[in-house]
């Protein structure tokens, strides 16, 4: 019997060896198919847009025959964000307004999945991607089963659902607790940040949760929006309970919440096997990076920044969405998005010392105006940018990105691989200080103008945000300079910049330091975190023991350690960190109590010992702290006027403390190396003594 005949008695019962008149999905999984077009399981399961029949399939009279199928778009999901144009290789959608033939073809945007993917311009882009996305998955029921054939394939160890069915496991048991962690999140914590849209993650929230539980229901659940339900829970956690009673309660909190962050980590790595790429999945990677911050994991924080960075490169937000013809809302959005990833990547890496991954030459966005169109709908009117004097909360996110502009030449030009000349340091650092003096009134760094802090509560976080990065800029340039000395005193400037900053964020951080959890997550998750300025001050007071301005420092790094000490969410970062400038303090009172001792007269540097504080810390560090740990190399003075560098050949150790202070090829060390902390302040103590 023909297809014709097939189509005139469809309810008749087919013979034997007759091909299957189901869809691809519905004949895989064993399913009775309607015909349809979607067919009914498949628009039942929400995956209409994989539903495909092969070429010699009937269909359903309800469908007509001639009508063209399109398979290189999806139908848009009723609370995506994402309104992107896709169209197909060749579409004048895509291509560059003939108005301006000077913008070149940059590539495309295809639908895969329900999610925008962005393909270059190469015979490998667009062309051979589009035709792999557009043709239909190929018929493999002739071969092995596949998992999904299962009735319970999503319990099955080898089932592809079954990563899902262990990630829902760890969800809260009841709705009413993810509601009220979702709820301190987005109250408190999400508007400083810039995290979520609130209304968008809201509606997908709910269908989230009006799900039906089943087989069909695991094949729906979005993976890339699971992720970023999890990282929010983790915030959620410690935003519900920011005073624990003791450490008991804090522990299981901590706990609790670094459940949820390994879920949001595991969901972020398995959803592009399901899924193509997506914003939820892009700001799940930024959320996950700050979370990192928050913990001092700054080395991790750099791998999680480059995951989230490939996720937006892969849906063309490193290309302007002006040269997409998007939407004025979407593109604002990407601009947004994108600028909190290029300023997490620049800064990582130049606090930890390793490439950062965004490359500007390769990149064609535009930073974001003075609009907030979040609340407003889609087809809203493109809108006019505001003045500086009425500031929304994208002011700040296109001054960071100004700032992280600077921030990548620094790492380039001072901190690669070549040493770069003093004069490449002052002339970067006069681009930092300029971009300070172009701050709106509101964000100045002396004597802001705070009438508008009570009607835009966001200026507050914004303004320590913008200062403290600032201070980290200073200090990160000017670093391998602190303690140099010279003939013509040349390093002068280097000294005073590095030695302000340092003070300033120091009391930034103390000031804020005592207040609840919330208000210190709205301060330690950015990147202006990354670097401890009391390391910078506890290296001074190595350096310089005698000095006035060392024994007003020794004094605030005590109190900051005591108040480090006294805290009940200190980790074991931190307080690794808390070591090193206890360290420190001990290092400097050792010094004035010895040159007491030994009745020295009062040297030019600094006060008579007679004045030195007699306190110390006392600390067990488990590591051998004897003088001897180094031998002490002979001081020169180098052709540039360096005085004071180890002759390395005269049997200077590899750990001498000029590697990581005084040459900028070395990164900054890590918190956890104890001992080579100790050895870098030993060598630093026996040049002193010297």
């Amino acid at each position: 019997m023909d297809s014709n005949e097939h189509h005139d008695t469809p309810n008749k019962r087919r013979k034997r060896g007759r091909q299957a008149a189901a869809c691809i999905a519905c004949h895989r999984r064993k399913q009775k198919c309607d015909g349809a077009l979607p067919c009914f399981n498949c628009s039942r399961r929400n995956v209409a847009s994989t539903c495909a029949y092969s070429e010699n399939v009937g269909r359903a009279t309800s469908i007509s025959a001639s009508a063209p199928v399109a398979r290189t778009t999806a139908p848009e999901h009723p609370v995506q964000r994402e309104n992107v144009e896709i169209s197909a290789p060749g579409s004048s959608r895509v291509t560059p307004d003939p108005r301006d033939p000077r913008d070149p073809q940059v590539g495309n945007l295809f639908r895969s999945r329900d999610a925008p993917s962005f393909f270059g311009s190469s015979y490998f882009g667009p062309q051979a991607a589009a035709q792999v996305i557009s043709e239909p998955a190929p018929d493999l029921s002739s071969g092995i089963r596949h998992a999904v054939g299962s009735a319970h394939a999503f319990r099955d160890v080898g089932g592809p659902f079954s990563q899902i069915w262990d990630l829902l496991g760890l969800l809260p048991r009841t709705k009413s607790s993810a509601d009220r962690l979702t709820e301190c999140f987005l109250e408190e914590l999400n508007w400083t940040v810039d995290a979520v849209h609130p209304a968008s993650f809201k509606a997908k929230y709910d269908l989230f949760w009006e799900r039906k539980f089943g087989f069909d229901d695991f094949a729906s659940i979005d993976l890339r929006w699971l992720a970023l339900l999890f990282i929010v829970l983790a915030y959620g956690v410690l935003l519900d309970c920011p005073n624990p009673k003791n450490t008991e309660v804090q522990r299981e909190l901590q706990e609790t919440s670094l459940r949820f962050y390994w879920a949001a980590r595991r969901a972020i790595v398995i959803a592009p096997t399901f899924y193509g790429e997506s914003t939820d999945l892009v700001r799940a990677g930024v959320l996950v990076t700050r979370y990192l911050i928050h913990l001092r994991r700054v080395p991790e924080s750099w791998l999680t920044t480059s995951f989230a960075m490939r996720m937006a490169q892969a849906q063309g937000m490193h290309i302007d969405g002006e040269r997409w013809r998007l939407p004025q809302k979407e593109t604002e959005t990407r601009r947004r998005l994108w600028s909190h990833l290029y300023v997490l990547d620049k800064t990582i890496a130049l606090a930890i010392g390793r490439p950062f991954a965004i490359v500007d030459q390769q990149c064609l966005v535009k930073r974001a105006t003075n609009v907030w169109l979040d609340d407003e709908p889609d087809d809203t009117i493109a809108a006019t940018p505001r003045p500086l004097s009425d500031p929304t909360p994208t002011v700040y996110n296109f001054l960071t990105h100004d700032l992280a502009k600077i921030v990548g030449k620094i790492q380039e030009k001072c901190f690669g691989l070549y040493t770069a000349s003093y004069d490449t340091v002052l002339t970067l650092d006069r681009e930092v200080q300029d971009w300070e003096a172009s701050l709106p009134v509101y964000f100045k760094l002396k004597d802001p103008d705070l009438s508008l802090d009570s009607s835009r509560p966001f200026l507050y976080w914004n303004r320590l945000y913008l200062h403290s990065m600032y201070h980290f800029t200073r200090m990160t340039i000017h670093r391998p300079y602190l303690l140099r000395q010279s003939i013509t005193n040349r390093f002068k400037h280097s000294h005073d910049a590095c030695i302000a900053s340092a003070c300033a964020d120091l009391e930034m951080r103390m000031k804020y330091f005592q207040q609840p959890l919330t208000d210190r997550l709205k301060w330690t998750l950015g990147p202006h975190h990354l670097f401890n300025s009391a390391l910078v001050l506890g290296i001074i007071a190595v350096r310089d023991p005698h000095s006035p301005r060392s024994h007003a420092i020794t004094e605030d790094l005590i109190a900051y350690c005591e108040m480090q000490r006294a805290d009940v969410w200190l980790n074991e970062f931190a307080r690794a960190e808390v070591k090193i400038v206890e360290l420190c303090v001990t290092k400097a009172t050792q010094i004035r109590r010895s040159e007491r001792a030994n009745s020295y007269p009062i040297t030019s540097r600094g006060l008579s010992v007679a004045n030195a504080p007699t306190h110390t810390i006392g600390i067990d560090y488990s590591i051998n702290q004897g003088d001897n740990a180094f031998h002490s190399p002979e001081t020169t003075i180098s052709q540039d006027g360096f005085l004071g560098m180890p002759n390395l050949a005269a049997g200077g150790g590899p750990f001498q403390w000029q590697a990581p202070w005084g040459d900028p090829t070395f990164s900054m060390l890590e918190p956890t190396d104890l001992q080579q902390w100790e050895q870098v302040l030993n060598s630093i103590t026996q040049d002193q003594m010297l």
